[in-house]
């Protein structure tokens, strides 16, 4: 479903990305950990074009991202991202939040855009909060919102960039519970995130970045029970600990 392929990328005179290759097989759930500056969140907002790369190929289903023909608006319509801070509106109720994109963009009448909006509203347990404004719902609530708003687009693909990290303890529970419902339906999804715990949980794969680069891609478990790099196993150390 993902292809990422000898990807480099800069900021100016600063290499960001160096070399990075993976992939992301229909229905699997791949995870991307390391510590903060390793490139994680660049590397997954490449995926969709929000950031632009210099060297190497993405594909996802097929379609090339780098490739100058390639319509952006209506590929990322075909991919789910699901930020650190929501990026819901805030002067837009809730089903209105899970609407506008799907009018807009989708072109669904209004009817059949809030009846889907609100069938992934009640899938992420929030049905009862529909009239209410992103100001008025707790962090976690409304990191469900936006996810139950990607899904709504029917995405092939979905993206998290780290969707836990703004949130207070107490909430990251509730939006892990969601997304380990998503894994096990078999949605396929690019994670990144520090939540160990869950990375075990659900990780087909786990992909450790370090300095631009990836130092580890290995099937979930082992890279728990057995990580190849000393860099991994340091990490791990540190972070579990």
């Amino acid at each position: 479903m993902i292809e990422i392929d000898n990807v480099s990328k800069w900021y100016g005179p600063v290499q960001v990305l160096r070399e990075c290759s993976t992939h992301v097989a229909r229905g699997d759930v791949v995870v991307v950990c390391g510590p903060s500056g390793s490139g994680k969140s660049t590397l997954i907002k490449t995926v969709n074009g929000l950031e632009p790369f210099q060297q190497g190929t993405i594909k996802v289903d097929g379609t090339s991202v780098g490739d100058p023909a390639t319509h952006l608006p209506a590929l990322r319509a075909r991919i789910g991202m699901v930020f650190q801070n929501f990026e819901l509106f805030p002067h837009l109720s809730v089903r209105d939040n899970l609407t506008l994109a799907q009018v807009k963009v989708l072109k669904r009448s209004r009817d059949e855009a809030t009846a889907n909006g609100l069938t992934y509203l009640d899938r992420v347990g929030l049905l009862a909060h529909q009239d209410k404004f992103p100001g008025q719902l707790s962090g976690g609530q409304q990191q469900r919102v936006a996810i139950a708003r990607a899904l709504a687009m029917d995405p092939v693909a979905m993206l998290f960039d780290e969707p836990t990290s703004a949130l207070d303890p107490e909430m990251v529970g509730e939006v892990l519970d969601v997304m380990t419902g998503l894994a096990q339906e078999g949605m396929t999804m690019m994670v990144v995130t520090h939540e160990m715990g869950f990375a075990r949980r659900v990780a087909d794969r786990v992909v450790f970045m370090d300095e631009g680069r990836i130092v580890e891609d290995s099937a979930g478990e082992a890279f728990f029970e057995a990580p190849q790099s000393a860099r991994a196993r340091e990490f791990l150390a540190r972070i579990i600990h």
